[in-house]
């Protein structure tokens, strides 16, 4: 018994690696035992109501244009609905400035594409300037671009390389431009609130030809396809296109799905939103609410992924106009902005299957912040409070541990008296944990029960945009980041090994030496993960020592 104890502290001790690994895996990157897991593929598809045909009327994804090296005329046409390649890095055009307290975006009449998204509140991962979600540079391509397509015949409608102009005075809060062709005119109007992450547009389409014209507006994110800088082999978050319906919920599309033709996802829908999400950050396109509306996905260039959203405006007689708005959001996954702009942005925030206890897990570290105005010692008492709150089951098992440890020299004797007569030696050890009153499994139990909660507090403090630059103390500066001078993974290794000692021996000296090593080998990783995680864990081993300490004392007392 005492040998399958040992092996069950040490299966407890793996699944922190396995479940590590599974994170990874859940966010499209290598696990280190099997192949990258597909993200959304069949699953979703086989859902009712999930379909890749568009609505009757509605121009495919594949109607999209790919992002080319260089833009196209203004007066350039093409067959059908087909659109001109975008402009991509370099390319040129007049560029105008939007900005607020917490944001600046720049606008290129050149499509009249969204190329710059600065978080003036938000550093860098490297410290380096203002965190940017969108970016028209080379090796950094990262846009949000809207145009009209559906053109009759040979014709083009305004798309995001077409060239716009800018119509009246700009100010830093509001710019109109506007562009015309294939009998269609476009005014479109980006506006930037006081202090808001949110971008609002609006387009008035006009039907200035002969004929009746039926434009359909489009809307997209296009990303380069490499994980922003930050990620290391040791933790991994999900980095890719999102999307979210009220009949489908949130769902992950990976960037190798779309850009081998694999994708599957909800197509359309009254409701929903489309973007691009990140580690700590979201861009989205918002619709106007109860709008059809398409969604879809393709490659749209070497190494570049769109994501977006296609609204049909109807039939346009000659002289006549509709107006279409959407909102652009590029900011931190701040949970509660999230949820008050639209039905299920909050969920970009994932916590996996174990959300239904992250979220109430977020939202007491919250009000801790609140209280005490410092996160690190946030993450201090809510790694206490839970701790607390399962005392009962962790006193359970350390009185469980401190009897076995007491038994210790009796259970070796009992081996040394019946050799390798397993039948004689397992009774006699049944025996002993009969008239001890001992359960050897009684350690293991409670364990298991606390397992989903901390693993829950793991996700909460890896996916918390709170957490970057968030200062604790002294050297501890980044709880986002790792420690600096490796202090707090050091005292996390020195713990664990104390954690080690305060448990029974195994008679086996190589599962002796196993347990030893353990503590060496996960604090390896601990030296690579952000010390905000490296505090919840170093904390979460000191209470427990104490506790530990404590009971057994008693125990030995009696």
């Amino acid at each position: 018994m005492q040998t399958q104890r040992t092996i069950l502290w040490v299966i407890f001790s793996l699944s922190l690696l396995l479940l590590w690994n599974a994170w990874q895996q859940h966010n499209g990157r290598a696990g280190m035992f099997s192949a990258p897991k597909v993200e959304s593929g069949e699953q979703i598809a086989a859902k009712p109501g999930s379909s890749a045909t568009p609505a009757d009327g509605v121009p495919s994804a594949g109607d999209l244009p790919a992002v080319g090296s260089s833009p196209a005329p203004a007066s350039s046409a093409v067959a059908g609905s087909q659109l001109p390649s975008a402009s991509a890095a370099g390319a040129s055009g007049e560029v105008l400035t939007l900005s607020n307290e917490v944001l600046k975006v720049s606008i290129n009449t050149l499509g009249g594409v969204l190329e710059r998204g600065e978080l003036t509140q938000h550093r860098e991962t490297n410290g380096n300037g203002n965190m940017r979600l969108f970016a028209n540079e080379p090796g950094n391509f990262y846009v949000a671009q809207v145009g009209v397509i559906n053109a009759p015949g040979s014709t083009s409608f305004p798309t995001h390389a077409s060239r716009f102009e800018v119509v009246g005075t700009p100010t830093p809060a509001s710019v109109t431009l506007a562009a015309e062709d294939g009998g269609i005119r476009v005014e479109r109007t980006y506006t930037l609130q006081p202090g808001s992450y949110v971008v609002s547009v609006n387009e008035k389409i006009s039907n200035v030809g002969a004929q009746p014209l039926s434009p359909v507006i489009y809307r997209q994110m296009t990303r380069d396809d490499h994980k922003p800088e930050g990620d290391t082999f040791f933790y991994s978050t999900f980095t890719g296109p999102v999307m979210y319906t009220e009949a489908e919920k949130f769902q992950k599309i990976d960037f190798s799905d779309i850009s081998e033709g694999k994708a599957k996802h909800a197509s359309t829908a009254n409701d929903g939103w489309a973007g691009i999400l990140q580690h700590y950050f979201v861009a989205v396109w918002i619709p106007r609410p109860d709008v059809a509306r398409v969604f879809y996905t393709q490659k749209s260039g070497p190494g570049l992924i769109s994501v977006g959203i296609k609204e049909p405006l109807g039939e346009l007689p000659p002289g006549a106009s509709n107006e279409s708005s959407a909102k652009v959001f590029l900011g931190p996954q701040d949970q509660n902005l999230l949820a008050s702009l639209a039905p299920g942005l909050e969920l970009t925030v994932d916590y996996g299957f174990l959300t239904v206890i992250a979220k109430p897990i977020h939202w007491l570290l919250d009000k801790l912040h609140g209280i005490v105005g410092n996160w690190g010692w946030a993450i201090v008492l809510l790694t206490l409070i839970i701790k607390t709150i399962f005392f009962p089951l962790q006193a359970a098992s350390y009185k469980s541990m401190a009897r076995m440890k007491a038994v210790g020299p009796r259970l070796t004797a009992l081996r040394e008296r019946y050799g390798d007569d397993r039948a004689k030696l397992n009774q006699a050890m049944m025996e002993l944990y009969k008239n001890e009153k001992i359960n050897p499994l009684g350690g293991c139990l409670p364990i298991v029960v606390q397992i989903p909660v901390f693993i829950s507090l793991y996700w909460v403090l890896l996916a918390s945009v709170e957490m970057r630059y968030a200062p604790w103390v002294l050297w501890i500066q980044d709880l986002a980041s790792p420690d600096p001078y490796y202090i707090l993974p050091a005292l996390m290794a020195v713990s664990m090994f104390v954690q080690v000692r305060l448990n029974p021996t195994p008679p086996d000296p190589v599962q002796a030496k196993i347990m030893m090593f353990m503590p060496l080998f996960f604090s390896v990783m601990f030296f690579f993960f952000p010390s905000g995680l490296v505090l919840y864990w170093l904390v979460n081993n000191l209470y427990s020592i104490a506790q530990q300490w404590v009971i057994t004392r008693k125990i030995v007392k009696n």
